[in-house]
């Protein structure tokens, strides 16, 4: 009985039905169309992917970018390692240079004497001086360690120590 009702009921209301199932049928060729759109999509990527690769290639492709990742990372460790050595080797250079003239002499023009400060980046290092006078010259060398003397410094020693100190 069931079945002869609703066959009575599609009978008499033909033009719903024929419109419910166009709606259907448009709504599942949009969908389709969707679909061929991604596919068409998803293939071209993989083309791209593929290309010059077949499938026996494609494992020793991955397999040798992974042996070219591991060599740039044994790489990158050793420049780590040889940066450290290079700054533990530029941390006792001498990268503080300040240079003081001066007229050790009164009678004496041009500044012909000067004070050098050479340290390196803990304040360790030397003072050179060199005293010019009419008859003769000098030279004299002081240790700095620490940014001390264990002479006694001129005020011109000083002041090329304290330069030198302050520079970066």
């Amino acid at each position: 009985m069931f079945f002869t009702d609703a066959a009575n009921f599609i009978l008499a209301n033909p033009i719903y039905f024929v419109v419910g199932f166009g709606v259907l049928l448009i709504i599942t060729y949009a969908i389709m169309i969707n679909l061929w759109l991604d596919l068409s999509y998803m293939k071209k990527k993989y083309k791209k992917m593929m290309a010059g690769v077949d499938g026996g290639n494609l494992e020793r492709l991955i397999n040798g970018h992974v042996e070219e990742v591991n060599m740039v990372v044994n790489e990158q460790k050793e420049l780590h390692k040889e940066i450290e050595r290079v700054d533990e080797t530029l941390a006792k250079a001498i990268t503080r240079i300040a240079v003081v003239r001066f007229d050790a002499f009164d009678n004496m023009a041009n500044d012909l004497s000067y004070c050098i400060a050479m340290l390196d980046s803990k304040n360790n290092g030397i003072v050179i001086s060199g005293i010019f006078g009419r008859e003769d010259s000098r030279t004299y060398v002081k240790p700095i360690v620490d940014g001390v003397s264990s002479y006694k410094l001129t005020q011109e020693e000083e002041k090329a120590l304290r330069e030198a100190m302050l520079q970066k």
